[in-house]
């Protein structure tokens, strides 16, 4: 099972880099940022671990929530990357790369 746990922790232990990424490109609720890690990473999160990741993510002022417009039914809220999860992800991606790049020096 180790290739099993591999995958988890390169996913959902780390959800947040894939909620930062996608957010850098827009803002986006909550169950289109679970719909979209699927589309776009091919690994689908548990509807109640986007919400945790969410909250742990505004909590530390990586995000930052918006209500969209009044209008809609139902009406929804929006999450945005912030500066400070701006430079969170550039780290995040940083670390990756070294470890990839170190992992497979030839």
């Amino acid at each position: 099972m180790p290739l099993e746990r591999l995958k988890r922790k390169m996913t959902k232990e780390v959800m947040w880099v894939y909620v930062l990424k996608l957010l850098k490109g827009r803002p986006m609720y909550a169950y289109e940022l679970k719909n979209e890690i699927k589309k776009r990473f091919d690994w689908a999160p548990a509807t109640i671990t986007s919400y945790v990741v969410l909250y742990r993510l505004q909590s530390g002022g990586y995000v930052t929530t918006k209500w969209g417009d009044e209008s809609t039914n139902p009406r929804r809220k929006y999450y945005y990357i912030t500066e400070k999860g701006e430079k969170l992800l550039k780290d995040g991606e940083e670390f990756l790369k070294d470890v990839i790049k170190v992992l497979f020096k030839s």
